[in-house]
C-alpha cells in the first residue's frame, strides 16, 4: 500500500472550515451527553466493593451472578467482568461499600463453592472524589506542562493549538464512553493520558515541519503564505502520520481482542484516541495555528506600516 503523497496537490487549508465544524458539532454533543446521560463511573470513581473470584473451573458471568443469588436476594453485582486465560478469575463489582457481615458471607460462600477465599476491596466516596480530582489535575498539569515545552521550542501559538488539539482528543473519548455508556475506570484514564503523549509527539512532528518550511519560505508576509507552507507540511508528514497510527492501532487492536475483558475498555480507548489524535494532528491543529498566525501577522502589518512598506 502506498501512502507517498509528496507529489499530490492536497489543500487542507481549503476545507478547514469543516474541520472546526464538525469539531464544534462534535463537542456540543459530548456536552449535551454529559449534562444528560453523563459518564458510566466505575467504583473507582463511585463508592462501591469489588470482589475478585477465583475458581480451578473456568468461570461465566452467568455463573457468577447465579453464586451471589446463592447468598442471598441482595447480592446482585452492577457488573462483572472475566480474566484468566480460561476466565478462571471473576471480579463482580457492586455500587456501594459493602460491610463487614456481607463480605465474610460472601467469602465464606466462595471459600465453600471454589476452595478459596474471593478477594475484596471497597472504594468509599471521598476516596472516588480524590480519585476523580487527581485525574483531572493530573490532565491538566500535563496540558500546562505542554504548553511550557511547545512554547519554549516553538512559539506560544504552537502551544496553545497543541492543546486544543488535545483537549480534543481527550474529550472525543468522553463523548464515545458517554454515548455507549462504557463504564469509566482507572485505565481509562491512564488510556487519556497516553493519548495525550501521543497526539503531542504527532503534533509537535507536523509543527516541526511547518517551522522548517517558514525558515525555507522566501516570504510569509499573510493567510496566502501561511496556507501554502501548512498545506506542504501536512503533506510531507501525512505518509508518516498513517504509517505510525495504522501500525499502532494493529497494536491497540490485538490488546482489545486478546488482552481479555478486563483491559478491553483502556484498548477501546486507545483506538478512539487514535483516530483523534490523528485527526486533530492533521486537521485542526495546523489549522488553529494557521488562523491565529495569519491574525497575527496580520496585526504586525497594521501596527508597522511604514516597516512593511519598506
Amino acid at each position: 500500500m502506498n501512502f507517498n503523497f509528496q507529489d499530490r496537490n492536497l489543500d487542507f487549508v481549503k476545507h478547514r472550515k469543516k474541520f472546526f465544524s464538525f469539531s464544534i458539532a462534535f463537542t456540543l454533543l459530548g456536552i449535551i451527553l454529559l449534562s444528560t446521560i453523563g459518564l458510566n463511573l466505575g467504583i473507582d470513581f463511585e463508592s462501591g466493593s469489588r470482589v475478585e473470584v477465583m475458581s480451578p473451573e473456568p468461570l461465566t458471568a452467568e455463573q457468577v451472578i447465579e453464586d451471589f443469588a446463592q447468598i442471598g436476594d441482595g447480592y446482585v453485582p452492577d457488573d462483572v467482568t472475566l480474566a484468566g486465560d480460561q476466565n478462571e478469575y471473576g471480579y463482580a463489582q457492586f455500587i456501594g461499600v459493602l460491610n463487614a457481615d456481607e463480605i465474610a458471607e460472601i467469602q465464606a460462600y466462595f471459600a465453600e463453592q471454589y476452595g478459596a477465599e474471593p478477594n475484596t476491596s471497597t472504594v468509599s466516596p471521598t476516596v472516588g472524589q480524590e480519585l476523580a480530582q487527581n485525574a483531572l489535575i493530573s490532565v491538566l498539569i500535563a496540558s500546562v506542562g505542554i504548553i511550557i515545552y511547545v512554547a519554549i521550542r516553538f512559539e506560544l501559538l504552537y502551544g496553545f493549538a497543541a492543546i486544543i488539539a488535545l483537549l480534543h482528543d481527550a474529550f472525543f473519548i468522553i463523548t464515545i464512553f458517554s454515548l455507549l455508556q462504557i463504564e469509566i475506570n482507572v485505565p481509562f484514564i491512564a488510556a487519556v493520558l497516553t493519548i495525550v503523549g501521543y497526539s503531542i509527539n504527532d503534533t509537535i512532528v507536523t509543527f516541526d515541519r511547518i517551522r522548517e518550511n517558514m525558515k525555507n519560505a522566501k516570504r510569509v508576509k499573510g493567510f496566502a503564505d501561511l496556507s501554502a507552507i501548512v498545506n506542504k507540511s501536512l503533506v510531507q508528514t501525512l505518509a508518516r502520520s498513517i504509517n505510525t497510527v495504522v501500525t499502532v492501532m494493529f497494536a491497540a487492536a490485538a490488546i482489545m481482542i486478546f488482552g481479555g475483558e478486563a483491559i478491553r475498555s483502556f484498548a477501546f480507548a486507545l483506538l478512539l484516541g487514535l483516530i483523534a489524535g490523528t485527526y486533530s494532528s492533521l486537521f485542526l491543529a495546523s489549522q488553529v495555528w494557521l488562523v491565529w498566525k495569519a491574525k497575527q501577522l496580520e496585526k504586525k502589518r497594521f501596527d508597522s506600516p511604514a516597516e512593511n512598506e519598506a
